[in-house]
């Protein structure tokens, strides 16, 4: 099998290789969702992040890096400064995955007050 066109498939274990971090991945650890939220209005150095989080500058470093790998941030030289922001496309991804499920929930909410208005009818 040629792995050619496929270079997603490594050549010597033939295995599927996936993103290293997508958007699911990104938002479910807390540290980045609060630094997503303080990426929303601003465009931050890593030091005004840092100020934000009980963790070592390290560490932030490497929640943005991955927040940047699932396309979540981007960063920018200022001088001898590493500005970061968020970048919110990748979110729309999130927001369709998540719609199904809302309407989901409204249908079962919707047949349980059917079902609890039915038995609350004088027979």
């Amino acid at each position: 099998m040629s792995t050619k066109n496929f270079p997603h498939i490594s050549k010597d274990k033939r295995t599927v290789s996936t993103p290293k971090h997508d958007v699911f991945h990104a938002i479910a650890n807390p540290t980045r969702r609060q630094m997503l939220q303080l990426l929303a209005d601003n465009e931050l150095s890593i030091a005004a992040i840092a100020k934000s989080f009980p963790i070592s500058r390290t560490a932030v470093n490497k929640h943005l890096r991955v927040l940047s790998e699932a396309r979540l941030g981007s960063c920018r030289k200022t001088g001898r400064e590493t500005r970061y922001r968020l970048e919110p496309e990748p979110l729309v991804e999130l927001k369709t995955w998540l719609s199904f499920f809302e309407g989901y929930w409204d249908e079962r909410l919707a047949a349980l007050k059917r079902m609890v208005e039915a038995d609350e009818e004088p027979s």
